[in-house]
C-alpha cells in the first residue's frame, strides 16, 4: 500500500472514531453528517486503491482488496503482523531489515480511548505536538503596567518599560518497555492479542506522562493549609485575578474526603462540595469561594498521593490555580512497537530469553518532554489531617 493509500485509510479510521463518539454522545444528526463523510472517504479509497492495484506490475504481491461500504479488520490486521514478527512501526518512521510493518492507525484510536477510562493527568496540562527532538518557545512574562509618566511642556520624555519574555527550551526524551508474550496467546484469537496490547500500552503511557507531570508539580514549593480559608488565600490573593477564571483545585482522595466534610456553617446541614450543574458528568464537582464557583478535580491516591508530617500526620495535597500555564508536554507523536521470537531482554535473574522460553517480546516506545511555563500560575499546599 502507498503512502497515499495509508493517509486515505488513516483519516478514513480517524473519522469511524468521530463517527463513534459523536452517536455514543446521542449527536445523531451530527454523527450522520460524518457518517456520510465516511463513505465519501470509503468510495474514493476503494477507487484510488483498485486504480493502483492495475498499475502494480504482476511480480508485485497482491493486495486483498476491501469490500466497499466493509470496515477494515484492524485486529486481524494487527494480529498477523504480530505472528509474522516483523518491524510494527507506528506513523513508518523507519523500515526494519525485515520489511517493516505500519501499525493500523486504529490501534492508536484505541490507545486513546482505553486512556479516557483511566486517570490521565495529560488532561489537565497543556500539550504540544512537535516535530522537531529539540526546540524553543518565547512566552512574554506575566507584568504590571504603570502606565506613562507626567511630562511638562517641552519636558523630556522617560523611557517605559516595555514587555519581557520567558523562553522555554525543550528536549524530546525517550521512554520505552518491553511485554513477554508467550507464543500459545499469539495463537489465541485475534480479538485477545488486541486487547492485551492496547491496555498494555495504555497504561504504561498513563503511566509514564503521569510520573513525569507530577515530578514537575512536586518542584513546587508546598505551603501548609490550615483549612478552606488558606485555600480562599491562595486563590484570590495568591495567584489573584490573573489566573481567577482557569483555577481550579486539584487533590486527591484524601482531599476530597476532607472537603466533603466542609459545611456551609456550623449550624447548617448544606455542605460547600457541590456536583457538577452538568448531569452527564456527575463525576466532576465544584466549591463555592467567595463569590465564584470552582472546579474540583479529584486524583487517586494511587496516582496522586498525600504527603507525610510530623507523628506520620497525612497531608493531603492541595495544588490551586491553573495547571496548564503550569506544565506542557510536548509531544513527539513516536508511538513505536516492535516484536521478536529471538531476542533477549534484561540481565540476571530477570533476563529474558524469546527463544528459550517460547515467548514473543514485544517493545513500546514513546517520546516527549515535560516543562514548567509559569512558576506562578499554581500555589502547592497541604493541609495535616492528622
Amino acid at each position: 500500500m502507498n503512502k497515499e493509500l495509508r493517509r486515505l485509510l488513516d483519516e478514513i479510521n480517524q473519522k469511524k472514531a468521530e463517527v463513534r463518539t459523536l452517536a455514543e454522545a446521542g449527536k445523531l444528526d451530527e454523527a450522520a453528517e460524518a457518517k456520510k463523510e465516511l463513505e465519501t472517504m470509503q468510495n474514493k479509497f476503494d477507487i484510488l486503491k483498485e486504480v493502483m492495484d492495475e498499475a502494480e506490475p504482476a511480480t508485485a504481491e497482491p493486495v486483498k482488496k476491501v469490500p466497499a461500504g466493509d470496515p477494515v479488520n484492524i485486529e486481524k490486521e494487527f494480529a498477523n503482523a504480530v505472528r509474522k514478527l516483523r518491524f510494527m512501526n507506528y506513523n513508518n518512521e523507519g523500515q526494519g531489515i525485515d520489511g517493516g510493518y505500519t501499525v493500523p492507525q486504529d490501534i492508536q484510536t484505541r490507545i486513546n480511548r482505553y486512556k479516557e477510562d483511566k486517570f490521565s493527568l495529560e488532561r489537565l496540562i497543556s500539550k504540544e505536538s512537535v516535530t522537531t527532538n529539540t526546540g524553543r518557545r518565547t512566552y512574554q512574562k506575566r507584568s504590571q503596567h504603570t502606565g506613562f509618566s507626567k511630562v511638562a511642556e517641552s519636558g523630556k520624555i522617560g523611557l517605559t518599560a516595555g514587555p519581557q519574555f520567558d523562553i522555554v527550551n525543550y528536549a524530546i526524551d525517550k521512554f520505552a518497555g518491553y511485554l513477554p508474550v508467550t507464543n500459545e496467546l499469539l495463537e489465541d484469537s485475534d480479538a485477545n492479542i488486541t486487547a492485551v496490547l492496547v491496555q498494555w500500552l495504555g497504561e504504561e503511557d498513563i503511566a509514564t506522562k503521569n510520573r513525569e507531570i507530577l515530578a514537575k508539580v512536586e518542584t513546587k514549593t508546598k505551603t501548609p493549609f490550615t483549612g478552606l480559608d488558606d485555600i480562599k488565600y491562595a486563590l484570590n490573593v495568591t495567584l489573584g485575578q490573573a489566573f481567577a477564571p482557569t483555577s481550579s483545585i486539584i487533590t486527591n482522595d484524601d482531599g476530597l474526603n476532607y472537603l466533603d466534610t466542609l459545611k456551609v456553617s456550623a449550624t447548617s446541614d448544606e455542605y460547600l462540595l457541590k456536583p457538577a450543574q452538568d448531569q452527564t458528568q456527575p463525576i466532576k464537582m465544584y466549591i463555592a469561594i467567595g463569590g465564584r464557583i470552582v472546579p474540583v478535580v479529584v486524583v487517586p491516591n494511587s496516582v496522586f498521593a498525600s504527603g507525610t508530617g510530623a507523628s506520620d500526620h497525612v497531608l493531603a495535597p492541595f495544588v490551586v490555580g491553573d495547571l496548564k500555564e503550569y506544565v506542557k508536554l510536548f509531544d513527539r507523536k513516536r508511538i513505536t512497537l516492535l516484536s521478536s521470537n529471538v531476542a533477549m531482554a534484561g540481565s540476571g535473574n530477570s533476563a529474558v530469553n524469546a527463544f528459550e522460553q517460547d515467548l514473543t517480546l514485544i517493545r513500546g516506545i514513546e517520546r516527549f518532554d515535560t516543562r514548567i511555563l509559569d512558576e506562578d500560575s499554581i500555589v502547592y499546599g497541604q493541609i495535616d489531617l492528622g
